[in-house]
């Protein structure tokens, strides 16, 4: 189990709200040290933590934790939908048809 994603994933959407370490440390009541620490996987939160990081950052527990949890390819899947759904429908379809292929040569599928 990669615990070290929960912190990527944490990173990832401070970024993404355009917050700094240090603004998410001092919204969420935690030191920058240990923020820094979960990111890059040396500790791992607390449930009571977790929480409170995941309000802050203001997104869903299957969010942060999409790479750890057996359900997180559904997160992932509605995630990758929104995206798609921003593109024309010409490059939505030469995705797919990449997608496609890929699963034709995968190695876990059975002729």
């Amino acid at each position: 189990m990669d615990l070290g994603s929960i912190g990527r994933n944490i990173r990832k959407y401070w970024l993404m709200r355009k917050l700094r370490q240090e603004d998410l440390a001092e919204k969420a009541n935690l030191s920058i040290n240990y923020i820094g620490a979960i990111e890059r996987g040396e500790k791992t939160p607390s449930l009571e933590t977790l929480i409170v990081i995941i309000n802050t950052l203001g997104v869903s527990a299957d969010m942060i934790l999409a790479d750890v949890i057996d359900r997180g390819y559904v997160v992932r899947d509605s995630l990758l939908a929104q995206k798609l759904d921003k593109l024309s429908a010409a490059d939505r379809e030469r995705i797919y048809d990449v997608i496609d292929t890929m699963v034709k040569h995968s190695r876990q599928i059975m002729p």
